[in-house]
């Protein structure tokens, strides 16, 4: 199925050339060092970065899986994404651990190991194995990635998932070698423009739509069978749809991933390549106030989206029982069709239904009746509505041809914001902690580009290999976050805040973390997300303090240094006596600010989110309470962290 016109086509050319062109106009500058290559040199604005952020945390892969969410649950969608997907890590990285790692003046957060571990064995072991745990993580992120994009694209292109994901990902693979950091970012704000149109547009159409409907919480009932789906108070218990099961329990999963997130969130998230680039302590906090910020134009989008859905449901499925009835026969005549293989095979006979016998077509027109290739894209394996399919859904079913084409790219933009992002971050922990460090301690700059070009078209691979290996873009999510997410947590916490932990000890935890989190998936796939995480992190802890123990202590040097330099709280009493009264006094005014400030700022970004949906949905009891809280978080925010930042240099 082919749903693109010339003026669309146009559209997605212009696109595809101004990005790559972005690419070879910024070659030749980051070309000059791996310090501008990975940082742009320490002379990007803090503003760039911060909407640069934005739009690498506002991927096509989230978007279309917070749109389901909400589609099932309504505001209360919000609370599963505590496990990723509302990025509450953020307040972590805008309170303290941004600038936690900008003091260290290092490149990657492996380097940052030998700056809190020293060069000692497990210095050294710690910065092999965090580079080998960030790789990992990334091949996952991009798994997960290449997913939805081959999802997204074959709704639109006349080509199965597999072959559309892998014409996009070459193009952005290209760009992404030949521009660095410098490309990121500045491919990024102009991607922003694309996203914060579309985001405009997609929004305004939803509000265009609910003024067309007597009662929107009525329809979100009939076609979700959610008698709730207005409300946005959590709430112990849910009702889910096949496949979906495992999150009914929403008040505890929402807990656990908040945990979980604050966990994440006070240990290495700060390792991005934004402090490490920025210019000041300030700066580090603004960036990451407007990252946040802007992040809350992605909420309204997708609730849009999730009213567009249940909208179009609706007329397409008044009965959804003919769901089942599809499903269970296209099943009945491919008895071998699995649900990961199911997306494959929905697009062949979509796209190649002329090659299908004749009786096999016709019976499923006679189910689907009108539109029944789009009907056909929104059926699961399980026989209910595919909602991880909403977002091109709607696009196709909504918006005329000649629009298309520049929606089709916004999305494909969102994705590839976080693609760029993710491989020229992971790409510095290649060549400057692994290659430069231990392969080619000498080697030149041009050799230094070549490895990390090389590199980046392997890990790119790979990552394609694994998202045709799994099932959903759901469970790659899951494992990320909660599986591999938990071996790492606890390790990559601790160096923050106990003197005592070393480079052994976060060698052992860390390396079991991620030998368990790949044992566990392999034998244990059945578990729940809270399940995963829970036992990963209990043997990682464990494994961690071991490893401490029967390990030497840090030399006393190198902890000091980075006490004084870094200057974290928590167990560090033996190097805090040892600063002067006023440095001392300083520290802890700072730490009490901080810490003070986490739940208003958790507050404030929570409510943040939630307003525009309640908005978008005429929910307005519930918009009063969540406004209230808005604002007094806002004022906290002012007075206990804005006022305390450094000033401007």
């Amino acid at each position: 199925m082919f749903t693109f016109n010339y003026i669309d086509l146009g559209s997605i050319s212009l696109y595809i050339i101004v990005i790559v062109s972005l690419g070879f106009y910024f070659k030749k500058k980051s070309s000059k060092s791996i310090q501008d290559y990975f940082l742009g040199a320490n002379k990007l604005p803090w503003w760039a970065m911060g909407i640069s952020g934005m739009s690498s945390f506002l991927d096509m892969a989230g978007t279309m899986l917070i749109v389901s969410f909400l589609y099932m649950l309504g505001p209360r969608g919000l609370y599963i994404e505590f496990r990723g997907g509302a990025v509450l890590i953020l307040t972590f990285m805008l309170l303290w651990s941004g600038k936690w790692h900008y003091r260290s003046k290092c490149m990657t957060g492996a380097e940052w190991m030998i700056y809190r571990f020293g060069e000692c064995w497990g210095g050294q072991f710690a910065r092999i194995i965090s580079s080998i745990a960030v790789i990992i993580t990334t091949i996952g992120m991009l798994a997960y990635l290449i997913k939805a994009l081959g999802l997204f694209m074959s709704m639109f292109l006349p080509f199965p998932p597999s072959v559309c994901a892998l014409i996009m990902i070459s193009i952005a693979t290209v760009y992404t070698i030949i521009s660095g950091f410098y490309g990121v970012v500045y491919t990024d704000l102009f991607q922003s423009v694309i996203i914060i149109t579309t985001i405009i547009i997609i929004s305004v159409l939803a509000l265009t739509k609910i003024a067309q409907i007597d009662d929107i919480a009525l329809l979100a009932e009939k076609v979700t069978g959610n008698s709730e789906w207005i409300k946005s108070s959590i709430k112990m218990e849910v009702s889910m749809p096949a496949g979906y099961e495992a999150y009914s329990d929403l008040f505890l999963l929402a807990s656990f991933y908040f945990i979980r997130n604050m966990l994440t969130g006070i240990s290495s998230d700060g390792a991005d390549p934004k402090y490490f680039g920025a210019r000041s302590e300030r700066e580090c906090g603004t960036l990451t106030f407007l990252w946040t910020s802007l992040m809350m134009f992605r909420w309204p989008m997708m609730m849009g989206f999730a009213v567009l859905g249940i909208i179009m449901v609706n007329n397409f499925f008044p009965d959804q029982a003919v769901l089942n009835e599809a499903a269970n026969f296209i099943k009945m005549y491919n008895p071998e069709i699995t649900l990961q293989n199911w997306p494959e095979n929905i697009s062949n006979i979509i796209n190649n239904y002329d090659k299908f016998p004749i009786e096999f077509i016709t019976r499923l027109e006679s189910i689907l009746q009108n539109d029944w290739q789009t009907k056909l894209q929104l059926i699961s394996f399980n026989g209910t509505v595919n909602t991880e399919n909403i977002v091109p859904a709607v696009l196709l079913f909504n918006i005329p041809a000649g629009l298309k084409g520049f929606f089709f790219v916004a999305f494909v933009a969102s994705a590839l914001s976080t693609f760029n992002a993710s491989v020229n971050k992971t790409a510095g922990y290649f060549t400057r902690d692994i290659f430069q460090r231990y392969l080619t301690t000498n080697a030149t700059n041009k050799q230094l580009l070549t490895a990390t070009y090389s590199f980046i078209a392997v890990l790119v691979f790979l990552g394609y290999i694994l998202a045709y290996q799994v099932e959903s873009i759901n469970q790659i999510w899951g494992w990320i976050v909660m599986g591999l997410g938990g071996g790492l947590a606890i390790p990559s916490a601790l160096k923050f805040y106990w003197w005592r932990y070393n480079g052994g000890g976060y060698a052992i935890g860390t390396t079991t973390g991620i030998i368990t989190a790949v044992i566990e998936i392999i034998n244990f796939p059945e578990h729940t997300e809270w399940e995963r995480f829970l036992i990963i992190s209990i043997i990682s802890l464990a494994a961690t303090i071991i490893g401490t123990f029967l390990t030497k202590p840090t030399d006393k040097k190198v902890i000091d240094n980075f006490y004084k330099t870094t200057r974290p709280f928590g167990f560090w009493k033996p190097f805090k006596n040892k600063l002067a009264p006023e440095v001392k006094k300083q520290m802890v005014r700072e730490h009490k600010f901080e810490i003070l400030s986490v739940p208003f700022v958790l507050g404030w970004q929570v409510s943040l989110f939630l307003i525009p949906m309640q908005l978008m949905i005429n929910s307005y009891h519930d918009l009063g309470i969540t406004s209230v809280i808005f604002i007094i978080c806002l004022i906290c925010i002012y007075m206990l962290w804005y006022r305390n930042l450094p000033p401007k240099i």
